[in-house]
Formats: C-alpha cells, structure tokens, sequence
C-alpha cells in the first residue's frame, strides 16, 4: 500500500508498509476515520517523520498517545496545535527549559514544529487515538511500527539523543545502542509524576552539549 511519508523513512520503514500487520492496522485506522473522531487529521499522522526526515534527526523524544482532545493533536508528541492552551505536561516542559536557561518562555505557544524543523523527532508510541478516549488505538499495531522506526534510528544512526521520559518511553527505548547513543531518562512531565525526576532533569542542555561534543549544531529550544 501507499503511505504519505517522507521519502527518506520510507525507505527505512518500508518492510512494515509491505507486513501483514500494517495492512491489518491500515484497515482498521481507514475504518475508524469513517466511523468515529479520529486525532490528528488524517494528513497528520505522519507528520513526525515528515517535518524530520531520517537523516537529520539529532534527538528523539517520545510520547504515548496522540492528545484526545479537539484541535489538539498534529502528529508531533507532546505539541498542540496554533492557539490551542498548552496541557500541563508541556507546561512542565517549559517550565524545565526556564529553569535550566533562566530566561522567560513563552507559556501560550504549545506548537513545538520549531523543534521538529531542528531535528528534533518529536515521536508518539501511537500514532492514532480516538477523541475522548486515550489509549483507543493502542495494541493495534502502531507500537510495532515505531518500534521499528526507533531501532532503525539506533541501528543506522551514530550520536543521537533518546530522551525517555516516564516509564512507558523508557521501556520503548529498550532497542537503543546506548554505546552509539546518548539516553537521558527521568519522569514523566506530566504533573502526576513531574517532581519524580523531571524537574531540574537538566536534559535540554545535556542534550545540546552532547551534540556540540560532536560537532553538530545544538537544538535552539527557546525558539518560539
């Protein structure tokens, strides 16, 4: 089948276009988009991949699932949408950049494609999700398929950074080559579990002086 993806993982994750299990998990996105709410637009889905091609990944950060709220979700994990009020983990986010720069951010602007145009794979374990419902599209077959995205990563790539936070992500992670590979883990930033590690990570500066360490251009994160 045809997938709207940008040209460089397609052919990295082209086996799982051609896979029996990603034409079951075709068929049942195509079903749930006729009959129910679906996050994001369909034109999203992919949208991690295609503002961040293959080879000009520098880090990686990754979600759960899709936000189920309306106007909410765009394909890239932890982002909303233009106007849309930033939900409390990626306020926690913000809140974790001002601390390690000392310098304001903006709290209002929740559309995190600026680091996605850096580099920044902004990642969801699950592409697809029910409105109202989290975790509605789980266990169909999207885990095996950014599985697969992440392993190519690890496998292809040298000197990238995984930043796994909560325990979900960190399981996720469990393919990465931490000798090719710089992984910073800590919370979740969700509120929930926010004080557990996340706050004062310091993984924003980490991540860049580790890409400096190796020649690259660093993520400008207060970009906005």
């Amino acid at each position: 089948m045809q997938v709207k993806i940008e040209e460089s993982w397609r052919e990295v994750l082209q086996p799982q276009f051609d896979s029996v299990y990603f034409e079951m998990l075709t068929t049942f996105v195509r079903r749930a988009y006729q009959t129910t709410t679906v996050y994001p637009p369909g034109s999203k889905i992919f949208e991690a991949f295609n503002r961040t091609p293959f080879d000009k990944v520098k880090v990686v950060i990754l979600g759960q699932d899709p936000y189920h709220g309306p106007n909410q979700a765009h394909g890239l994990c932890f982002s909303v949408q233009d106007g849309i009020q930033p939900p409390p983990s990626l306020i926690n986010i913000y809140k974790e950049l001002q601390k390690e720069y000392g310098v304001p951010v903006n709290m209002t602007n929740g559309n995190l494609t600026r680091w996605a145009d850096q580099g920044v794979l902004l990642l969801n374990a699950t592409l697809t999700v029910e409105a109202g419902k989290a975790g509605s599209h789980q266990s169909k077959g999207w885990e095996t398929f950014t599985d697969a995205a992440i392993k190519a990563l690890s496998d292809r790539r040298e000197g990238l950074v995984f930043m796994l936070w909560g325990s979900y992500a960190q399981q996720k992670g469990r393919v990465i080559d931490r000798r090719k590979h710089l992984v910073l883990e800590s919370s979740h930033p969700s509120p929930l579990s926010v004080y557990r590690g996340f706050d004062g990570c310091g993984h924003f500066k980490k991540a860049n002086q580790y890409l400096q360490s190796r020649g690259q251009e660093p993520i400008d994160w207060l970009q906005q």
